[in-house]
């Protein structure tokens, strides 16, 4: 199928949905977007009034920019998404795409639970600016969420967005995992460039590879904690949320890597797994704006109903940088 990918022509209708596109636009998927490299999945910053802080995000921007990210994620699990409005989101994208640098890729998360909502938003995604879409798997029905579901759901999603496609499997936050066996069905698709798996799972990672090296197919890993490892079996970089705060430590694990300098990589990656642990599986986004703090850039709060770190928190989440020579 890789013949597929690489000749194809996907030529998208537009009516009046499409602000701002011509109808009949055609998107080459001759020209494969190359996904290669680190990104952090970037958090969506809120004033003292629970509103979105614009001001903010662009500076949070121009500064993440100055390191060697392939491009940025916004509207990922780490941006709270789940708890903006649908203006919201697409305004982020829009203020992000403003300042970002043109080189760096901009991957929107458009993903909703019906997949009506899910066109409409990866549509209104690509109308402000993003390079690709990260979907994620709907998950509320998720007893009926099976295989032939998701193919389906992916396959109208692909057929109808403007830009292309990543899978998105985050089962920690799902409860579900986005099997095999669609996702192998689904890279065949011509506007579905990859995946980010977040599943913690370097096997599975492994199999997926393995079983999509003939396809025009890229994975990413959705965890600093092992992101060695899955370069180690093929993977094509990470989606991490420590990057918004140990960015160029993660930027030059993947150098490590791509060099073949496992040992060094390993000795690095060792003193990334406590922190990214941190932020991510035991205190959450949370810590992760507490730490940019402490890095020079703006967290601040999270939206209502998540809550602050407790002083005790707060102390266990520094101890996890500090003992591993962050701070």
């Amino acid at each position: 199928m890789f013949w597929r990918k690489a000749l194809v022509w996907k030529c998208l209708e537009w009516r009046a949905f499409g602000r701002g596109f011509k109808q009949g636009r055609c998107v080459s998927s001759g020209s494969r977007l190359d996904l290669r490299g680190i990104y952090p999945p970037i958090v969506t910053p809120f004033n003292q009034k629970g509103q979105v802080d614009y001001q903010q995000l662009e500076s949070n921007v121009r500064e993440l920019s100055k390191i060697p990210f392939r491009g940025l994620v916004v509207q990922g699990s780490n941006g709270e998404f789940v708890f903006l409005t649908s203006e919201e989101r697409v305004e982020v994208v829009r203020r992000v795409r403003q300042v970002l640098p043109e080189e760096k890729l901009l991957v929107a998360g458009s993903g909703c639970e019906s997949t009506e909502a899910t066109i409409a938003m990866t549509r209104n995604m690509a109308e402000a600016g993003a390079s690709a879409v990260m979907v994620v798997t709907p998950c509320y029905y998720r007893g009926r969420m099976n295989s032939a579901a998701f193919i389906q759901h992916y396959t109208q999603v692909a057929d109808a967005s403007p830009v292309p496609v990543v899978l998105y499997s985050v089962p920690g936050n799902t409860a579900l995992e986005l099997p095999v066996d669609a996702i192998l069905t689904l890279s065949q698709h011509p506007n579905i460039i990859g995946l980010k798996d977040s599943g913690n799972n370097v096997t599975r990672i492994a199999l997926i590879v393995h079983k999509t090296r003939n396809q025009d197919f890229q994975v990413l890993a959705g965890s600093a904690g092992y992101l060695l490892a899955a370069y180690s079996v093929g993977a094509v970089g990470g989606v991490c949320a420590l990057a918004n705060v140990l960015g160029e430590p993660l930027c030059n694990l993947e150098k490590l890597c791509l060099r073949g300098e496992w040992e060094e990589a390993r000795e690095l990656q060792y003193r990334l797994i406590e922190p990214n642990t941190a932020v991510t599986q035991k205190f959450g986004i949370a810590a992760l704006k507490e730490a940019m703090e402490w890095f020079g850039y703006f967290g601040g709060l999270c939206r209502a109903p998540l809550l602050p770190l407790t002083e005790v928190e707060r102390k266990d989440l520094r101890n996890d940088f500090a003992s591993n020579g962050w701070l």
